[in-house]
């Protein structure tokens, strides 16, 4: 029991006492508004900078993502660049990365739409596209007027 008081007075011997700081006044919400401000102008600074522009740029890449429809041209999460095939559901879609290469990709992985078609107007299924030989849909197609 001796060794157990001994090395209790060992250890206070240690120890300073803390006295409480007396102030002019009592100031205490005076004090912990001073206190905490530093802290709400951090929160402020690091909202405006990092966090708002940051939902922005998800709430713009959402609405792409929604807004992504057959022909227009994408990139993928990957660096794949092709056309969009036909739009599976909500969450997919299938590319067309080269003539009968197509891929079945997760929409929210898309990083970037690079060109967007114009929604069909006619229901006759008729692309004004020319055939695909790039001539603009107007030669070769027949007689033309003079």
């Amino acid at each position: 029991m001796s060794e157990i008081l001994e090395a209790g007075l060992a250890w206070l011997a240690f120890v300073r006492p803390a006295y409480a700081q007396t102030g002019a006044g009592g100031g205490g919400v005076e004090e912990f508004l001073i206190g905490i401000l530093p802290f709400v102008a951090i929160f402020a600074i690091i909202y405006f900078l990092i966090l708002r522009p940051q939902q922005k740029k998800v709430r713009e890449h959402r609405e792409m993502v929604a807004a992504v429809r057959r022909g227009d041209v994408v990139v993928t999460g990957g660096g794949l660049i092709g056309k969009v095939h036909r739009v599976v559901d909500d969450h997919e879609c299938i590319v067309e990365l080269c003539e009968d290469v197509r891929v079945r990709v997760l929409k929210a992985t898309l990083s970037d739409v690079r060109s967007k078609t114009e929604p069909v107007s006619g229901g006759d299924g008729e692309d004004d596209s020319g055939g695909g030989n790039g001539s603009g849909g107007k030669r070769g197609k027949g007689k033309e007027k003079n």
